[in-house]
């Protein structure tokens, strides 16, 4: 092999490995950039947010657009409000409530919630319409916590991928039977037999297994082996994947893992190339 394939060889892996780790930092740079511009709800922006009331008469607090990472501080509030708008932030999580007797609707619009808390009923008993339209709730066991809000009568769940699920609107409408309004859509008493019917049966008791077996199951970043996999990674380098995740501790930084894997990189404090097939590799060192 000559000098100049060599070098040629050696200035090609040099650019690779160049770009890769501008990628790697250029992902870094935006990832902080947005968490830095996230907004933590305090005291503060709650006192100063716009209060109203709104068409139906109830006192509203808007809380729109501040980028807000998760519910907190609402005992500021002093439960004097019938609507919380919480429209348009990035909050993952539905929890983190208060006692709020007042609290009567809850928008959730356009955020990122592929969580809902337990014993909700404990803190905001008496909501009564819950809009999470635009989220990212995708297993139908996910959704078991609204069963204990026994007013609640109204909820939206649409642009979600949970509405892409079998039998999700008759699911919905049998474990949330004092619901009346489903996706802004009036609840037929057809479908309350529907749902009955189908839940109620062999079928439908293991069909309700499955759906609770699902919920329990997914963990963020659970997809890992199969997408490690398909890079082709050792055992080990999965291993390293498998426990970056683990250590992680918020779905941000599961995702910020997910996203390098995905590029082609494999998350840890320090790499080193390697070719295999032609193609430049990262690996731990």
């Amino acid at each position: 092999m000559t000098n100049d394939s060599c070098l040629g060889r050696k200035s090609l892996q040099n650019s690779v490995y160049f770009k890769l780790n501008f990628l790697i930092n250029f992902s870094c740079i935006a990832l902080y950039l947005i968490l830095k511009n996230m907004v933590k709800l305090t005291a503060e922006i709650i006192q100063n947010s716009m209060q109203f009331i709104n068409p139906v008469k109830d006192r509203e607090l808007d809380l729109r657009g501040y980028r807000i990472p998760e519910i907190e501080n609402l005992g500021a509030t002093g439960d004097q409000f019938d609507t919380l708008d919480f429209s348009d932030n990035d909050i993952r999580k539905l929890d983190g409530f208060p006692y709020l007797t007042r609290l009567k609707c809850l928008l959730m619009n356009n955020n990122r919630i592929v969580r809902i808390g337990e014993h909700l009923e404990e803190y905001i008993p008496n909501l009564e319409t819950l809009v999470l339209t635009g989220n990212q709730m995708e297993e139908l066991g996910d959704i078991e916590p609204l069963s204990t809000l026994e007013k609640l009568t109204s909820l939206s769940l649409m642009f979600n991928p949970i509405t892409a699920k079998q039998h999700y609107r008759l699911y919905i409408i049998f474990k949330i039977p004092q619901l009346k309004l489903l996706d802004f859509r009036k609840i037929k008493l057809k479908e309350r037999d529907e749902a009955k019917m189908l839940f109620k049966s062999k079928k439908g008791k293991e069909i309700q297994k499955e759906i609770i077996k699902k919920a329990k199951t997914f963990v963020p970043g659970g997809n890992v082996n199969s997408v490690a996999k398909s890079r082709g990674l050792t055992d080990d380098e999965i291993k390293k994947i498998r426990e970056a995740i683990k250590k992680a501790n918020s779905l941000v930084e599961v995702e910020r893992l997910q996203k390098i894997l995905q590029s082609g990189q494999i998350p840890g404090n320090e790499f080193n190339t390697r070719q295999q097939n032609g193609v430049t590799r990262m690996d731990f060192e």
